[in-house]
């Protein structure tokens, strides 16, 4: 894809792949939750993995794991002000990402300068979400989501998956042209609301999403639905992830949001290589 945005004074070009580094800030998260306890140990692992090939941060303080607790407001912005202060300090050229769905958040972290808003609900848990995002100078992820992180793992179901995110992607990515803005990512939403049936058929299908004109985020890292097929864990997962983002590559994916840096960016490379034989 040759879309480029200009987010927050730095150009998000898509002529090639980038790799989405997910920084957890919070004790709960399925894989890694609590393993960043101090500015230190953040700014080093954020170092780490813009070393081995990462282009943007993802930075989240609220787990958005099936049946995760909830966060207020408050505690999210206490979990993320010092360390956004510390990460646009310590890396002035590196994206940064914020994870959120709450309207409020995703203002401070814009204060603070960060380049992308990364929305689980895409812009439907809080009605104030679009106009921020369209007054900012920032892209924005829109993703879909069955219900919420309480209840996504309820019975989803579909008339049929694909059109019916399609749909989604539609309405929603209309509301914000309607407002003036167009730095739009998609984000399919593997895990969030999908059986294991759905997330297949999605990635297969991955390419019907290309219809929107707008870069595809993919995150299936270390997910369960690795898991469940190939019978392993999330610290069994890393090559059930690359396995998959492979595919996500061959089939359009433009951001590969992932735990492993280095694995996805070589996944990158290769597939670059192949194309270009």
């Amino acid at each position: 894809m040759s879309k480029t945005y200009l987010t927050n004074g730095k150009q998000l070009s898509f002529n090639k792949p980038h790799v989405m580094a997910i920084i957890n800030l919070t004790p709960d998260s399925f894989f890694d939750g609590g393993k960043l306890t101090t500015i230190n140990q953040l700014i080093e692992e954020a170092s780490v993995k813009i070393s081995q090939g990462a282009t943007i941060l993802d930075i989240g303080a609220v787990s958005s794991k099936p049946n995760a607790q909830q966060v207020n407001v408050e505690d999210e912005i206490k979990r993320l002000q010092e360390p956004l202060i510390e990460l646009r300090k310590a890396f002035p050229h590196v994206l940064l990402s914020v994870d959120t769905f709450s309207s409020k958040v995703a203002e401070l972290a814009i204060s603070l300068g960060v380049d992308i808003i990364n929305d689980i609900s895409g812009g439907t848990s809080d009605s104030r979400m679009i106009d921020v995002i369209s007054e900012s100078n920032v892209a924005y992820v829109l993703m879909h989501m069955q219900g919420n992180p309480q209840t996504m793992q309820i019975n989803p179901h579909y008339t049929h998956v694909v059109n019916d995110i399609n749909l989604f992607f539609t309405k929603q990515v209309l509301a914000f042209k309607n407002k003036g803005f167009y730095k739009l990512m998609l984000d399919v939403g593997f895990g969030f609301g999908k059986t294991t049936e759905h997330n297949y058929e999605i990635l297969k299908n991955l390419k019907e999403f290309e219809m929107h004109g707008l870069p595809l985020l993919v995150g299936m890292s270390r997910k369960s639905m690795i898991n469940k097929v190939i019978h392993t864990k999330p610290n069994e997962a890393l090559n059930g992830t690359t396995v998959l983002n492979t595919i996500a590559l061959q089939n359009g994916a433009s951001i590969l949001r992932v735990h492993d840096v280095l694995e996805a960016k070589q996944c990158i490379d290769l597939i670059d290589f192949y194309n270009k034989i």
